[in-house]
């Protein structure tokens, strides 16, 4: 449970040649940068324009003045990023995102469809194919005592040697309003969190995160990723 063969659909991301060499969602988040700068040599002109050194944003898509654009970073198509987003780099944004008013990111890998869109800290972190985090809502990449991060599931902990670990959200996961995901969640996908909780270690697939942490499985089995 939790590897990437189960946590995302591949077909939805530029990175799917990158995170097909690994079994766990962490693993990738040391090369994201790298990743970027090598994907946008591969980017065609014709659709990508180079808007700063190490910048690219697909034609089709949406960049307001007020938007930051930190290197590296690849805005896909159909994206729409709004007022006052703040990309400090090693970001790579899917098409038909949203990237919303006063969001942060930070070395992440936001799939296709993923929404962010209002006041949102994600850092750290790989938000899978039709994820959505809620106004407020947030990543935590570092513990407060500034150790290693630790992803605690249901059959064993996983030490993944990373000081900066955000949330690792499979598809279709909608997190509530004003929660806090803590460093080293990862949420299975078709998964909800409900508003202002603070989740911590790792969440089933197809589950119901309530209020004080009560982890529920949904009734009604949802369709499986588009």
């Amino acid at each position: 449970m939790y590897q990437i063969s189960e946590m995302y659909d591949l077909e939805h991301t530029l990175a799917k040649d990158y995170l097909s060499q690994f079994t766990w969602p962490w693993e990738a988040l040391k090369g994201i940068k790298d990743m970027i700068l090598e994907l946008q040599k591969t980017l065609d002109p014709e659709e990508y324009d180079q808007v700063a050194e190490g910048v690219y944003v697909h034609k089709t898509a949406k960049v307001f003045d007020s938007a930051y654009l930190g290197s590296p970073c690849i805005i896909g198509p159909n994206t729409e990023v709004r007022h006052c987003a703040f990309i400090r780099g090693s970001a790579l944004v899917g098409a038909d995102c949203v990237v919303g008013n006063s969001v942060e990111l930070k070395n992440v890998i936001l799939f296709d469809h993923v929404q962010v869109p209002h006041y949102n800290y994600v850092g750290d972190s790989i938000l899978g194919y039709y994820s959505h985090m809620g106004a407020g809502s947030i990543t935590s990449n570092v513990k407060s005592d500034k150790t290693l991060v630790v992803v605690h599931a249901q059959e064993e902990n996983y030490e993944t040697g990373l000081k900066k670990f955000g949330a690792m959200l499979g598809n279709h996961v909608e997190v509530g309003c004003n929660s806090v995901l803590n460093p080293g969640t990862v949420i299975g996908p078709w998964t909800n969190v409900y508003p202002v909780s603070c989740v911590r270690g790792a969440v089933p697939p197809h589950c119901i995160y309530k209020t004080g942490g009560v982890i529920v499985e949904k009734q009604e089995e949802i369709g499986k990723t588009e």
